[in-house]
Order: structure tokens, then sequence, then C-alpha cells
């Protein structure tokens, strides 16, 4: 099968720190060509991914993230070479939308965010022409009148991520800088658990760093160590020497990346039961869901678990194989649905359009 992938501008696949997607796309594409399939990567110059890339776009560019303009211009240049694919796999907001692309080539979507009120429009016209992914069965649920083609959990590359030994004595929290992401209930539920936490934390735009300036760092006291940004193999010893991943989340996210690396780890993960937390975490087997209150008290359950089950947990349901290979069950149903009945993608309507005049 020759498949394309399209990525935005923005970060390098995989990416140095930051980008979730980024990190999933990686995956995918490695997977999906150990699995023997063609793949083409649209994205950044300076990714290194190792598939065939689009050549010809510009390096990543982190100062430009949301800007339209700039995933526009990535996005018609990858589609321009793109014509010769079975099928496409956009993983950008705009490109879905873009009224030239290939026709007949079907276009596959992943929603990698929240369905929150503003996007969930965007999804609607695009499931005219475009069949979505969604990565988890709570994100779907947030709305009932949009077509999911698949719900297909992430998975990321087991041979990046050793299992740790988790003897370093401490509990680690890894997220972004910002309410959502709990930091302020797992400092409080690694005080009460007497446990020594240590935080690892992207901080680049200005809200970022304004919440920890104003109201993360002036309670951080000595039970806390703050870290930064780390590196994925830094990220990785963190998680393998810890006892517990404390993630606390504050909103539905829609899958937690974070969850996977640490039971890959063989790391137990303490979370709340929002989102798709619910659907990563074992209660009681790799690790423990409950409110941001119940939470302090499992702490002195995790030695209870085992940690081979929690790196087992990770290769039978979200390693990058496994992903590959739920893509590549959707991709060739919506190629056998594209062939009897074509989609009216905006590509191929323009171009019977045209033909008409």
């Amino acid at each position: 099968m020759r498949i394309g992938l399209i990525v935005g501008p923005w970060f390098t696949v995989p990416p140095e720190k930051y980008g979730g997607t980024e990190r999933v796309v990686d995956a995918l594409a490695r997977g999906l060509a150990d699995a023997g399939h063609d793949v083409l990567l649209a994205t950044a110059s300076d990714s290194t991914c190792p598939v065939p890339q689009v050549p010809g776009f510009s390096p990543s560019a982190p100062e430009e993230l949301g800007l339209t303009f700039s995933e526009m211009g990535h996005v018609i240049k990858a589609y321009a070479a793109m014509r010769g694919m079975d099928i496409i796999h956009d993983h950008t907001l705009a490109g879905p939308l873009y009224a030239h692309r290939p026709p007949g080539v079907p276009v596959v979507t992943t929603i990698h965010g929240p369905l929150s009120p503003s996007y969930t429009p965007l999804y609607r016209d695009m499931a005219q022409d475009t069949a979505i992914i969604s990565i988890s069965h709570d994100q779907c649920s947030r709305i009932s009148d949009l077509e999911i083609s698949a719900v297909i959990h992430h998975g990321i590359d087991l041979s990046a991520v050793s299992a740790g030994p988790g003897t370093g004595g401490y509990a680690c929290f890894v997220g972004r800088m910002c309410p959502d992401k709990g930091l302020l209930e797992a400092v409080a539920i690694a005080r009460e658990a007497s446990v020594p936490l240590r935080i690892a934390a992207k901080m680049h735009a200005q809200d970022e760093q304004e919440y920890f300036r104003e109201v993360v760092e002036p309670i951080l006291g000595t039970n806390e160590e703050f870290l930064g940004e780390l590196s994925d193999p830094e990220k990785y010893e963190l998680m393998g020497d810890a006892m517990a991943l404390i993630n606390p989340i504050q909103w539905h996210e829609p899958f937690g990346l974070v969850m996977i690396e640490a039971l890959a780890a063989g790391t137990p993960v303490l979370a709340t039961p929002m989102g798709a937390a619910p659907e990563i975490v074992r209660h009681g087997i790799t690790g423990f869901v409950g409110s941001t209150r119940e939470l302090a008290g499992f702490v002195g359950r995790v030695p209870e678990l085992s940690r081979a089950a929690c790196r087992r947990s990770v290769e039978e349901s979200f390693s990058a194989h496994r992903m590959a290979a739920d893509h590549v069950d959707l991709y060739t149903r919506v190629i056998e649905q594209f062939a009897v009945k074509p989609l009216p993608g905006r590509g191929l309507l323009q171009e019977n359009q045209r033909q008409a005049l």
C-alpha cells in the first residue's frame, strides 16, 4: 500500500522534546514501513523519521504554531506531492478542508485534540468526504452526530523505551505547564503521601511561563524538584526510576501519551478518571484511577503492582505495531469503499466540474 502521511510544519517528526502528534506520526510511519508499506511523509525538512519525505519544505517553525498561513502553505505542497498515493492520512486541521486534494485518492484524518464546540463544525464538514479517526472512546463520546470511522488508540515504539527498576524513591509528573494537566494536584498528592516529586514540564508559550511564575513556582518546596523540559531519553530515564507517574488531569484529555510512555517504562500510573485515562490505566493492575483526594491513598499501594504487567499492557495494547495494524485495517476498508462508491471529495468534485465545463 502507498500511504501518504501529512503532519504540520511546526515541529519535527519525531519531535526533539514537545510534540505529541509528531511523536505519534513518527511511530505510525515506522510501524507502517516495518510492515512493508511504502510511506511518504510530508513534514518539516529537519525531521529525522527514517521514511521517504516530501522534499522542499522549510525547517520546523515552532514560533509559528497555530498560524493559518503557515499550515496552509505546507498543506498545499504536501497534497501536490501525493497524487500517486493509494490513501492519504492527514494529521493537520486545515488539510482535510483543502479544495484541491488529488482526485481519486481517499483521505483520512485523526482528531488529535478535543471535540470542543469551536472544532466540531469543522469535523462535521470534513466527514462529508474524509474518514474520521478518533483516538479514544471518550473523545468521540463528546458529540453524537459526527460519523467516526474508527477509534484507534495511540501506540509508541517500544524499542525506544526500556523498562526501569522504579528504585529512585520518588514519583514523577510529566506534562505541559498549565492548570489542565493537574500539576498543583500532583504536588498535593505527593506531599500527602510523603513521597518526593520530580517535575518535568514543557514551558515555551507565554501563558505557560506566566502560570509557572505566578502560580506554580511560589508553592514549590523541598519535596519537589523542577527539572524543566526533558529530551525523550531523559524523560524515559526519569519515568523508569520513578515509583509512579502522578497524572491527575483536570480535563477530558482525548488520550494522554504520557501515560503509555510511563507504562512502557514499567511505571504504574495514578490518574483521575478524566478523558481516556480509564481506557489506558487498568485499575489495580497497571495503576490506580480515582479522584484527586483518593490518589494520595493509592500511592501506598503502588508496591503491590507488577512493573512487568505495566510494560506488558503497552506491548499488548499500545505498541506502534498494533497502532499501524489498526490503521492498515481502516485504510483497506476506506480504499475498498472508495473504489465502489467514491466520496464527493473536494478534489474529485472539482475535477468533475472541470470536465463538465
